[in-house]
């Protein structure tokens, strides 16, 4: 399996590659050059395998050469042994309405599915070359928490998460500035998500500064990441289905960068029956507005009580983009530059009919959010963090929908409280979080300050 650029810019290169440049070096984002088309045979054999084995069976196609099957098998299984349920991503029932937990994982985040394995990708992939990496990413609350816990202490890697000022809950901030491994960077920023991942972008792009630097992804623009997230589309499958192809399956995603609901358009791509894949979005809509209306296009950033959702610009929009565009990279290259100078994009009407077809969409206002939050505690005694309790609201109309429940909800307990008047109980990982020392730095939202910031710490003897 070879990998290509959205922008049409890179020759094809290799599963390791693709994980290690993280962004491709366009600009665009690593996509690979074709999708297995996964038969009704294998479906129905998936349907009956554990989350690992059927991790394993899932990447099996994607990752090529560059690892061999018991490699793949050794890291997935590694990657999972954390998880404090045997299932990884179990299905619960609130009500009428079934759940898929994602946040069983080491920071209580769905984020830890995915980065858990790269984490241990990088390791291994370091191991191999000899080289050493350097980490930079943009966390609007969970990815940072998840891709630190992922590379704590490896001993080839450098981490820097940016995330912004006061904008993530106080559990998201101490979850990762109280990891005082010296391997372990935070740098809060004095602005908005949108800037880190803006800054993150930039010095991407700046090919010197990013060979110089070695640097690495951990942010939904690494392909590892999405590829991660795909399997869990297949395992609820599996699990509500018994494998009878015959049977379709719905889920609801909370989403603001638009990597875990690509994650699900991907998997119905090869195969999976999927009927509907929902996308939930707050106050922040801007992937709502474009399936309503055809135009993707900025406005400001409003801090609501879903934080991980507020994302204007979408990175994994333009892998989405790719197919959109039937693969074509020229196409892909000029609607980003008309984002770049106009702040939107504009869509042919077959195209809007085309994105409308595979995805509905619905915005959640918090007001919306607290309100599905005490429907669904004191109708079923079912806790939702306000990110789950978007995509709850949102597949309202279709009651079959699987909802994706993104973070535990003692992640976000001012807002549980706000909504039913208790506390979540915090899994192990969140016990004693807000007593621990933490470590920060603070700093102007400016990607030359963050460019010093990295300068100054790797080029210490």
């Amino acid at each position: 399996m070879k990998y290509l650029s959205t922008r049409g810019g890179v020759e094809p290169v290799g599963f390791a590659e693709a994980v290690m440049m993280g962004l491709a070096t366009d600009g665009g984002l690593l996509v690979p050059e074709s999708l297995p088309k996964i038969s009704a045979e294998q479906l129905q054999a998936w349907s009956r395998l554990s989350f690992q084995d059927l991790a394993c069976e899932v990447m099996r196609p994607f990752v090529g050469e560059d690892l061999s099957a018991a490699e793949l098998q050794d890291l997935v299984y590694r990657s999972y042994a954390s998880f404090q349920h045997p299932d990884i991503t179990p299905l619960a029932q609130a009500g009428e309405r079934r759940i898929l937990e994602l946040f069983h994982g080491p920071t209580a985040a769905f984020k830890d599915v995915a980065l858990q394995f790269l984490g241990n990708l990088f390791e291994h992939f370091l191991a191999r070359s000899g080289e050493r990496l350097n980490i930079i990413g943009a966390t609007s609350g969970d990815t940072g928490s998840a891709a630190i816990a992922g590379v704590r202490g490896k001993e080839r890697i450098q981490i820097f998460i940016l995330h912004p000022k006061g904008r993530v809950s106080p559990v998201q901030e101490r979850q990762m500035t109280t990891v005082l491994d010296d391997n372990v960077h935070n740098l809060a920023l004095r602005g908005t998500f949108d800037d880190a991942q803006r800054i993150v972008k930039a010095l991407f792009s700046d090919l010197a500064f990013k060979t110089r630097y070695r640097l690495g992804a951990v942010n939904s623009i690494n392909w590892a990441r999405i590829l991660a997230q795909t399997v869990y589309y297949f395992y609820a499958w599996g699990r509500l289905s018994g494998g009878n192809l015959k049977q379709k399956i719905s889920f609801s995603v909370p989403t603001g960068n638009f990597g875990d609901v690509f994650a699900g358009y991907l998997a119905r791509r090869m195969g999976l029956p999927i009927e509907r894949l929902i996308l939930a979005t707050n106050r922040n809509d801007i992937l709502t507005r474009f399936v309503h209306h055809g135009l993707y296009s900025l406005t400001s950033v409003h801090h609501t009580l879903s934080p991980a959702m507020d994302i204007q610009v979408a990175s994994n929009f333009e892998r989405y983009l790719y197919y959109l565009l039937d693969e074509d990279a020229a196409a892909v290259s000029a609607r980003v530059t008309a984002m770049q100078r106009d702040g939107r994009i504009e869509f042919s009407r077959t195209e809007h009919q085309r994105a409308a077809e595979d995805f509905v969409a619905s915005a959640v206002s918090d007001v919306d959010t607290l309100e599905q939050m005490r429907a669904t505690y004191s109708g079923t005694g079912y806790l939702l963090c306000p990110h789950t309790a978007v995509g709850v609201r949102a597949a309202a109309p279709w009651p079959d929908a699987v909802c994706l429940a993104t973070a535990h909800p003692a992640k976000f307990n001012q807002a549980v409280r706000e909504a039913v008047g208790v506390d979540a109980p915090p899994p192990l990982c969140l016990q004693g979080l807000l007593d621990k020392p933490s470590r920060c730095e603070e700093l102007a939202a400016d990607t030359s300050a963050v460019r010093e910031r990295l300068k100054t710490t790797l080029d210490a003897p």
